[in-house]
């Protein structure tokens, strides 16, 4: 289960040499083959406003940055979760240039919000843990398909336990990991049909222990955030088991997207019982899993997080990071695009 409370530890985690990249100022990068600067004062809220807890962030084709949040919901230390809805927006969209806020929406209809993406026809797929669906919107917030059965929990085809992310195909094919209870990646057709699922409790291949984030690459894999096994496991479209990543610069994942460049990103929470907390950040992988880079640190500081939470990546390749505890989201440009 999730564990939101921070618990400020003196002992500092000794640190590889992957690590080590991430440990210098939070905007440094310059003079690495890849690397990132976070952009100070991005977004621009309204005065006196703020964001919730920061579960999902997406990009849309016109580079619009939606943030999927709990605005003044919280996660119970008793992990009972409340199903009344959210009275405030849940949705906010934000320029990428101005960081201004451009629209919000999702008033009084999610109870716990949880994964946000976007697919190829900027169509808005959102999760809420505590109502146990799964839900397809136009970017305006125009409902368009919901999944699940609103406030029943289970795990057959048409129901789900806590589903966490969605990673769509371009032939509409859905990609659901349900998630803390169910422990399966579950895949639907464009009109919501069961297809097939895959998964059980474990860590061996093919078994997760809270499979938090999903994302597919344009070779048609699913990348899977594993995240209570420290690991992101990959597949093909039938759920046939093809490798795993793990590794210090990895972490404990808490979401993963798949860049344009090819290169994957994975947003480490860093939140582990037997550790300090001052391990989240994201790190940057080759496809075949080998490591490019490290960015950021545990910490509230611009460049910095303290439960990365979810990543997003836009056509040109800048990165948003939504940090959950922090209750914000992060804009990072490449600096070798700038030369």
């Amino acid at each position: 289960m999730k564990r939101y409370a921070l618990t400020i530890l003196a002992t500092l985690v000794a640190a590889s040499p992957v690590f080590a990249a991430g440990d210098q100022a939070p905007d440094s990068g310059a003079g690495k083959p890849e690397g990132y600067r976070v952009v100070h004062g991005w977004p621009e809220l309204p005065e006196g406003r703020v964001l919730g807890a920061v579960s999902g962030v997406g990009v849309d084709t016109q580079g619009k940055v939606f943030v999927f949040h709990r605005n003044e919901r919280r996660w119970p230390a008793t992990d009972k979760l409340e199903t009344t809805p959210i009275a405030g927006a849940t949705v906010t969209v934000f320029d990428p240039n101005s960081g201004k806020v451009l629209a919000e929406w999702g008033q009084n209809t999610f109870a716990m919000p949880h994964g946000l993406t976007i697919d190829f026809n900027d169509n808005v797929w959102l999760t809420d843990v505590a109502l146990h669906q799964v839900y397809k919107y136009t970017r305006d917030g125009e409902l368009l398909l919901t999944l699940g059965e609103r406030g029943v929990s289970g795990n057959d085809g048409t129901h789900f336990n806590r589903p966490t992310d969605v990673a769509v195909a371009p032939d509409g094919s859905v990609f659901v990991s349900d998630g803390y209870r169910n422990t399966r990646v579950i895949k639907f057709s464009a009109d919501g049909k069961f297809v097939s699922q895959w998964g059980e409790p474990g860590n061996g291949p093919g078994e997760f222990n809270v499979p938090h984030g999903i994302a597919m690459d344009s070779a048609g894999h699913i990348y899977v955030a594993d995240r209570e096994n420290d690991r992101v496991q990959v597949f093909d479209a039938a759920g046939h088991f093809l490798a795993q990543w793990k590794d210090g610069a990895i972490g404990r994942p808490y979401g993963i997207a798949i860049a344009p460049n090819g290169t994957a990103l994975i947003a480490d929470g860093g939140e582990q019982p037997d550790n300090p907390p001052d391990r989240s950040g994201l790190g940057i992988l080759k496809l075949d899993g080998t490591i490019i880079e490290r960015i950021g640190r545990w910490g509230n500081y611009d460049g910095q997080f303290l439960i990365a939470h979810d990543v997003a990546v836009a056509q040109d390749g800048t990165v948003y990071v939504g940090d959950i505890t922090g209750g914000r989201v992060q804009k990072f440009v490449n600096t070798s695009n700038q030369r």
